[in-house]
């Protein structure tokens, strides 16, 4: 075979063989780094770098997305203004994190105790213009608000069962909690709240400093061997079911053809829904294995929740007159709420 003709013809095997296995041979045309909010390894940050797959098949490998672990560059407290200033491209965190320098991005989160479920709150966003008023929100540190992207229904480990909002206080209930809105409403239930960084509760739990904890889902608390020692959770959680969020640099943004900006888009709301499921099914597993460890779970009664929620939008209110988008964006979602009948 003439050496010419041999070349030609590896050549086109290789062509052949690369375009059936669907491999991109080019290099991308953009290329963000994106800092999230978990650490490697977790049901989350999986779901992360799923997110980032799809981007790159569904744009034929023209937008690669380098998925980036919690304080990989930053810390996860300085990831949104690091976006506006262009240190990173991108970041998959949460707003109620940089609540003190605008007050709406926490209700972007999530009012604590609003509605029952992530797939009514989604309803909000779509359908109620929560995503439109959150751009606005993120706009203002010169970044764009893709969407919401959720995380699941949070549980609460106790030493003590819990059955009403008024053991709190008749059971001297001392509860640690990230302060903002939700330590607000536990304050205002009866309930002591101690503020601790994550990798203090374990032990403080331990020695009896505080008696539960508003952490996370079942699965992360099991995981974390919560159930150990406060052996009651509240569950299925009705105190908080957070958004995260994916924003990105708006100069990064605005750079993007429109066909690419409907692929991040629509990938956002499938990684939202695989981010959420995914947890769901960690949580029943982790519910089947909390009770054959004797762990005992708490359902509240519908009444209980309508309690909690009351006291909750006294809460709700006060976080509305701390800035003109805070105020927008509390009444935009209490009166979402009240379409759905959730809230009179």
């Amino acid at each position: 075979m003439r050496p010419n003709l041999q070349k030609t013809l590896v050549s086109a095997a290789v062509g052949l063989a690369l375009g059936l296995t669907g491999l991109n041979t080019y290099a991308a045309e953009w290329t963000w780094k994106v800092q999230s909010l978990w650490q490697p390894g977790t049901t989350n940050q999986k779901a992360f770098e799923r997110f980032a797959a799809n981007i790159y098949a569904m744009t034929d490998g023209r937008l690669e997305i380098k998925t980036l672990p919690v304080h990989s560059v930053v810390k996860h407290s300085e990831t949104l203004e690091a976006v506006g200033a262009g240190i990173l491209d991108g970041h998959h965190s949460g707003g109620a994190y940089f609540a003190g320098k605008e007050a709406g991005l926490q209700i972007c989160t999530e009012l604590n105790g609003a509605f029952e479920n992530t797939y009514q709150a989604q309803l909000w966003f779509e359908y109620g213009g929560g995503t439109e008023l959150c751009r606005e929100a993120y706009a203002k540190f010169g970044t764009y608000y893709v969407g919401p992207v959720w995380f699941g229904q949070e549980s609460m480990p106790f030493n003590k069962p819990l059955h009403s909002i008024d053991d709190f206080k008749a059971k001297g209930i001392k509860m640690r909690s990230p302060e903002g809105m939700g330590a607000a409403i536990w304050r205002r239930i009866g309930a002591g709240v101690v503020t601790l960084p994550g990798s203090e509760v374990f032990t403080a739990l331990e020695r009896g400093v505080i008696d539960g904890t508003d952490w996370g889902t079942l699965s992360m608390n099991q995981e974390l061997g919560y159930h150990k020692i406060a052996p009651y959770p509240l569950y299925p959680g009705f105190h908080s079911a957070p958004a995260a969020d994916v924003a990105i640099n708006m100069g990064k943004w605005n750079a993007l053809p429109d066909d690419v900006k409907v692929i991040v888009e629509v990938a956002t709301k499938e990684f939202a829904r695989d981010m959420v499921q995914s947890i769901i099914m960690d949580d029943i597993a982790a519910a089947d294995a909390a009770m054959s460890q004797g762990v005992t779970l708490i359902n509240w009664s519908a009444e209980e929740r309508t309690r909690f929620r009351e006291v909750a939008m006294i809460e709700w209110e006060a976080f509305g007159d701390k800035s003109p988008l805070a105020r927008k964006l509390v009444d935009s979602q209490v009166a979402f709420l009240k379409k759905l009948h959730l809230i009179d």
